[in-house]
């Protein structure tokens, strides 16, 4: 008869939390999830309330609505503007926000107009990162006149390499957000070659509500064509042209992006 070995519990937490370990560093994600990490399968991180769902409006929606877990980060309040306040504009938030159904949102309160990549700035956004442990974050693209886009391009890099640093006095564990992508809200003119267009043909509708919720920036604008909401579904569908279907949205990547399957091509 084999006599089994008992060993002690000390051991055996040791072995688990190796193993946990083990199994993070490989799939970039926690064998036990700890209640306070998010785990999101998309965020979206602007600068000011709005440009997520300007840029990314379409495809927010389209993954809440598929059961995936979506949050965005807004880094500062977008105020002062003209028609706006800190309490309108957090109202505003809420009823987008509801309309997107996503899972988390949050708001930094960065300084707006003086947005700038420092080190403190870093700290805090490595930190969220950490949090909630995205494996897409999309990111404003890193060319604008605004100086805040760009700024926050640059933050969000920087923030994204220090999330896995060891040793460090970040608070959470080190984590490595596996892909970042950015969107194009911005104030250049120009049409820049994505890297991949998302088919928004059954959310585009619901984008240009959730953007008309944002009454204190678009609710003043002249009602004579072009609205602002005819540029939207303009230029949502020249990308769905380009990719043969009714609206699209483009998204642009530094790196190669990857397709699992051929039959994901359209």
């Amino acid at each position: 008869m084999v006599k089994r070995r008992v060993l002690p519990l000390a051991i055996v937490r040791a072995m688990i939390v190796g193993e946990e370990y083990w199994l993070s560093t490989f799939f970039h994600t926690p064998l036990f999830p700890r209640a306070d990490l998010m785990m999101l399968d998309l965020l979206v991180v602007a600068v000011h309330p709005d440009d997520a769902e300007l840029g990314a409006g379409g495809t927010i929606i389209k993954l809440a609505r598929a059961g995936r877990k979506v949050g965005i980060l807004d880094l500062t309040s977008g105020e002062p503007t003209p028609h706006g306040s800190e309490t309108i504009r957090r109202a505003e938030t809420d009823k987008a926000s509801e309309i997107l159904g996503i899972s988390w949102r949050k708001n930094l309160g960065l300084p707006n107009r003086r947005l700038e990549s420092t080190l403190e700035n870093r700290h805090v956004l490595a930190g969220i990162f950490r949090q909630t442990r995205p494996r897409v974050i999309l990111a404003p693209y890193w060319e604008d006149v605004h100086p805040d886009h760009v700024a926050a391009s640059r933050l969000i890099d920087d923030a994204r390499f220090w999330s896995k640093l060891s040793r460090s006095d970040i608070a959470g564990e080190p984590f490595y957000p596996p892909k970042l992508y950015c969107y194009y809200s911005i104030h250049l003119r120009i049409i820049e070659r994505p890297s991949f267009v998302i088919d928004i043909s059954n959310t585009l509708e619901e984008k240009l509500r959730v953007v008309a919720a944002y009454g204190s920036q678009f609710g003043h604008r002249s009602p004579d064509f072009p609205t602002g909401a005819d540029d939207l579904r303009g230029r949502a569908r020249y990308w769905g042209w380009a990719i043969q279907t009714g609206y699209g949205e483009p998204f642009i990547s530094r790196e190669t992006v990857g397709v699992r399957d051929f039959d994901a091509l359209i």
